[in-house]
C-alpha cells in the first residue's frame, strides 16, 4: 500500500485566494485523470464527501454519480436529510442504496475495532461495485479522505502500530478495480472547510457535525447488536438536540455518545433495571490531530442525562468522557 505524504513546503489554506488557487489546481487534475469516464463517490453529507462533491461537479459535472449507502449506522434521520439536500435541493446525480442489513448481518459478533473498520470499508467497495455494474463508462472511485487519515493509517504502512486504520485508507481491497479520486487528500480538517465556503457551499453544510466513516459502528463499541445500535442513536439524537438548543452546536466541535458493551445495576420503577451506560464525548480541534475537552455546564448534562434515561430504553446512567488527545483519540475505537 502507498501513501503519499504533503509536501513539507505546501502552504496551509487559510485563505478564499489560496482555496481558489487549491480548487483551480484539482480541477485540472481531476479532468486530466478522469477525461470522458464516470466517478462514483460515496456521499455521505458531511463535509469531506460533501467538498469533494462540489469540486468533482466543478470539474466534471454530470460525469459524476453520487452514491449515499445507508448502512445502518447512521445517526437519526441521517440518510433521509442526504437525500432531501442533495437530491431534491442540490439537483445531484445521487444513487441511494439502503443495505443496513448487509452491513450487520456482516458485522454480527464482530468485536475488534480494527476488523469492524475493515468489513465496513471492503464492504463499501463491494456496494459501489454492485452499483457500478449498472453504469457504463465507470472507471473511478472518489473518497474524501482528508490528511489525518493518512497520517493515523501510515505508520502502519512503515512497518509500525498505527494509531487505527481508516475504511478509506488501510481498509481498501487489494484487488480494487477502480482507480481512485481523493482530490482532498492532502488537507486537513480546517482546511477542507476553506476550501468548502470558496466553493459556495452552505455554512451549515461546511461546518456540519463531524461522522466517521464508520459511523456509529465506531460508538456501539465492541460487537454490535440492533438493540444497543437503536439506544445509542436515540441517545445521540438527544444530544444533538440539547447542543442545538443550548447554543453548543457550533461552539463545540465534535460532539457524540458511544454505548460500550457492559451493563450496571440501576433502579427503574422501584425494581431492578440493568442497563447500559452511554458515554458523551465533546471536543474541540482544529485539525483532528490533537483535541481539548469542551465544558458543558452542568445544568445541561443533568437535562440531557435526564432525557436519555427516561426516554432511551436499555440505558440507566450517563457517563462524561474527559480524556484530552492525546491520550486519547477522538473517537473510542
Amino acid at each position: 500500500m502507498q501513501i503519499t505524504k504533503r509536501p513539507e513546503n505546501m502552504e496551509r489554506i487559510t485563505t478564499k485566494a489560496l482555496a481558489d488557487a487549491f480548487i483551480e489546481e484539482q480541477v485540472k487534475e481531476v479532468r486530466a485523470q478522469v477525461g470522458d469516464k464516470k466517478v462514483l463517490l460515496a456521499l455521505s453529507g458531511g463535509v469531506d464527501s460533501s467538498v469533494v462533491a462540489a469540486l468533482l461537479i466543478k470539474a466534471i459535472g454530470k460525469q459524476l454519480v453520487c452514491v449515499h449507502v445507508n448502512h445502518g449506522l447512521m445517526r437519526k434521520n441521517e440518510s433521509e436529510n442526504v437525500v432531501e439536500i442533495f437530491r431534491n435541493q442540490l439537483d445531484a446525480n445521487l444513487i441511494y442504496v439502503d443495505a443496513t442489513d448487509r452491513f450487520l448481518n456482516l458485522l454480527a459478533g464482530v468485536s475488534d475495532p480494527e476488523r469492524k473498520r475493515k468489513i465496513i470499508g471492503e464492504e463499501f467497495i463491494n456496494v459501489f461495485a454492485d452499483e457500478a455494474r449498472g453504469l457504463d463508462g465507470v472507471s473511478y472511485l472518489a473518497q474524501g479522505t482528508i490528511y489525518p487519515d493518512i497520517l493515523e493509517s501510515i505508520k502502519q504502512a512503515e512497518g509500525k502500530k498505527a494509531v487505527k486504520s481508516h475504511h478509506n485508507v488501510g481498509g481498501l481491497p487489494e484487488d480494487l478495480q477502480f482507480e481512485l479520486v481523493e482530490p482532498i487528500k492532502l488537507l486537513f480538517k480546517d482546511e477542507v472547510r476553506v476550501v468548502g465556503e470558496a466553493l459556495g457551499l452552505p455554512h451549515a453544510m461546511v461546518y456540519r457535525q463531524p461522522f466517521p466513516g464508520p459511523g456509529l459502528g465506531v460508538r456501539c463499541l465492541g460487537a454490535i447488536t440492533r438493540d444497543r445500535l437503536h439506544a445509542l442513536r436515540e441517545a445521540d439524537a438527544i444530544l444533538r438536540d440539547e447542543f442545538d438548543k443550548n447554543g453548543l452546536a457550533e461552539k463545540v466541535w465534535q460532539y457524540f455518545v458511544v454505548i460500550p458493551d457492559i451493563k450496571s445495576v440501576g433502579v427503574k420503577e422501584e425494581s431492578r433495571y440493568e442497563g447500559w451506560p452511554a458515554i458523551i464525548r465533546a471536543v474541540n480541534t482544529t485539525d483532528a490531530m490533537t483535541a481539548t475537552i469542551e465544558e458543558i455546564p452542568y445544568a445541561i448534562l443533568h437535562h440531557i442525562t435526564a432525557r436519555i434515561t427516561a426516554e432511551v430504553e436499555g440505558i440507566n446512567r450517563v457517563l462524561m468522557d474527559l480524556t484530552p488527545k492525546p491520550v486519547g483519540t477522538i473517537e473510542w475505537e
